[in-house]
């Protein structure tokens, strides 16, 4: 170990006595009452040492007040470098900042709100591919840009002001428009088992409402089958009374608003009435 590492670790005497100094600036940088005992000194540097002292403020529960003094050299005068509230062991500290796409739950759009879509998104996919970059399917409006550059969205090279409202003739998305291609990026086989695990987990037949109902959805005349290849497992309940109305449901899902659960019977045709109200009698007055 070389004799400048060992200098070092060791604090400066001067440095290390300051302790009054290093007290007074705390409690001016504190509020008054909050600075507490002497807790240690450490060694920064040559003739750099930080005092530390505990804090008495119940909202910062094992913070300590570190104060930097230092000493040029041959100089027989401490200076005070900074002071701080740090963390100590046992410091109360926040959680672990999480970035905003991990902090989103379904739900918390709202509106207003812009949900950027990361380019790698493993739900979607290439709706076609070209060697040319493609354009994004509609222009961003005007109203919409001060919007997009709050919420630091990388939508397309230029500002969304000036995009484009049509492909360029010629280009591969102005075929691809034509063929009926206009999504540049479809759901992806990830995506979709996503969804449909989602759309299980809430209205599927392992549900509560599922389990005590008379029938399955698949059976069930407020049902629209949705196209495609999800239309073998899911639907959309469209019984206004069902507590899945507009919602997408498992084919084994049901409910009690089953169309076929419980007809109502036709209601008794009454008997012909004994008097006829519906004739009139001539009545003499002579």
């Amino acid at each position: 170990m070389s004799a400048a590492t060992t200098r070092s670790r060791t604090p400066d005497r001067l440095c290390a006595e300051a302790v009054d100094l290093a007290r007074t600036v705390a409690e001016e940088t504190a509020a008054p009452g909050v600075v507490g005992e002497h807790l240690a000194v450490t060694a920064d540097g040559d003739r750099v040492a930080t005092h530390y002292f505990a804090c008495h403020d119940p909202g910062y529960r094992g913070w300590r007040w570190a104060v930097t003094v230092a000493r040029a050299s041959r100089a027989k005068y401490v200076t005070v470098d900074e002071s701080v509230l740090l963390p100590g062991p046992d410091a109360l500290l926040a959680p672990e900042w999480v970035p905003w796409s991990e902090r989103l739950r379904p739900g918390d759009l709202g509106p207003g709100d812009l949900l950027p879509t990361e380019a790698d998104d493993l739900r979607l996919e290439p709706g076609w591919i070209a060697d040319e970059e493609p354009p994004p399917n509609s222009a961003v409006s005007a109203d919409m840009a001060e919007l997009v550059e709050a919420e630091d969205a990388d939508l397309s090279a230029g500002p969304p002001a000036d995009l484009p409202l049509a492909p360029e003739r010629g280009s591969v998305a102005s075929v691809a428009e034509e063929l009926g291609l206009r999504r540049s990026r479809v759901l992806s086989r990830y995506g979709l088992l996503d969804a449909a695990e989602r759309w299980e987990a809430h209205f599927g037949a392992e549900s509560a409402m599922a389990q005590a109902a008379p029938a399955p959805c698949v059976s069930c005349g407020f049902l629209l089958p949705l196209a495609g290849s999800l239309r073998q497992a899911f639907g959309i309940c469209a019984n206004a009374y069902s507590p899945a109305d507009g919602h997408v449901v498992s084919l084994a899902y049901g409910c009690g608003g089953h169309s076929e659960a419980a007809v109502m019977p036709t209601p008794p045709r009454p008997p012909d009435p004994a008097l006829d109200e519906t004739r009139l009698d001539p009545l003499s007055l002579d």
